[in-house]
């Protein structure tokens, strides 16, 4: 069953980042503090923060030793 929930939470997550990148295919910049990026569709940027977070995540739970508790 765990190894079901992995599957279908990512796919879960890029259907549904499919599905908005179409609805918003209009050019977006992002601005933090002083920076600013170069104008890309909102789902390309949309699919980095995810794809991001998900490496993140997996880096921090590997960092940390959360990933020694779990049992697949």
């Amino acid at each position: 069953m765990t190894k079901l929930l992995i599957t279908i939470i990512p796919a879960v997550w890029i259907a549904a980042i499919a599905v908005i990148s179409v609805q918003n295919a209009t050019p977006v910049s992002l601005k933090f503090i002083t920076f600013r990026t170069i104008e890309m569709p909102m789902g390309v940027a949309m699919g980095f923060c995810a794809a991001g977070g998900m490496v993140g995540t997996a880096v921090l739970l590997t960092l940390f030793g959360g990933t020694s508790k779990l049992k697949l």
